[in-house]
């Protein structure tokens, strides 16, 4: 979008400058970290590397059609005009306006973020990076944590159907253990952004992601969901935040 990168380095200036006096740490730190987080990405909906029903029949094509130019459609929108109004707030030192709007920066922000990862998470299980691949360093992290790759996909599908309303499941890295775990956030909340932990794998159980094929029965959309995952996007993941 243009003069979106602009507006994002005056809004990061501004946070800098602001949190360093105004802000309460605990909003300059998350203003900061999803500044930092969305730094790079022009606030676009990003394309697909499938067609919509490639994932099919664990996710449908109007599943797909509808998650892809719908919601996150909206959360891009959203993010553009909250990143608009934080810019003005920021620049003219309304500090009030700038803690009400943390909010919407981190929906809207965080719903960005997670549904561009987890575009990339997926693949046709046709695909030869739907395998989970073996002999690599995500086998042994995964054997090293939780002690097989079946024991793995039980633990972190048990989180993500365990999540209470709306969110996500993931499998994450942590850079201080050096060591994978898995871990459930609510609504739309970004993982590095929130926790400090990198993202190698999300899925997403907001009910827009799977009640047309699986109305309210969760666990089954999490089953299904396993056959579809990118794989080398995982483990090149892995190998990024382990560097």
């Amino acid at each position: 979008m243009p003069g979106r990168k602009l507006i994002l380095d005056k809004a990061l200036r501004s946070v800098v400058n602001l949190s360093s006096s105004k802000l309460p740490s605990e909003v300059a730190k998350s203003s900061a970290a999803l500044f930092s987080a969305l730094s790079d990405t022009s606030f676009v909906l990003p394309d697909l590397q499938y067609d919509y029903n490639a994932l099919e029949p664990a996710i449908s094509a109007e599943t797909m059609e509808i998650h892809h130019s719908k919601h996150h459609q909206t959360y891009v929108t959203n993010l553009n005009a909250t990143m608009e109004k934080i810019d003005s707030a920021m620049s003219s030192g309304n500090v009030s306006g700038t803690i009400a709007l943390q909010g919407a920066l981190k929906f809207n922000g965080g719903g960005h973020i997670n549904h561009t990862l987890f575009w990339e998470n997926l693949a046709p299980s046709s695909s030869s990076s739907s395998s989970f691949p073996k002999g690599g360093p995500l086998e042994t992290a995964v054997n090293a944590r939780f002690g097989s790759y079946e024991s793995m996909v039980a633990e972190v599908s048990a989180n993500t159907i365990a999540v209470q309303g709306s969110g996500w499941g993931w499998l994450t890295y942590d850079t201080k253990s050096k060591g994978i775990d898995t871990i459930a956030l609510p609504n739309q909340d970004p993982l590095e952004a929130t926790t400090g932990l990198k993202p190698l794998l999300g899925i997403d159980v907001w009910e827009h992601a799977y009640y047309v094929d699986y109305r309210n029965v969760r666990p089954n959309y999490v089953k299904a969901i396993w056959d579809i995952i990118n794989w080398e996007v995982v483990e090149k993941r892995l190998v990024e935040a382990s560097k």
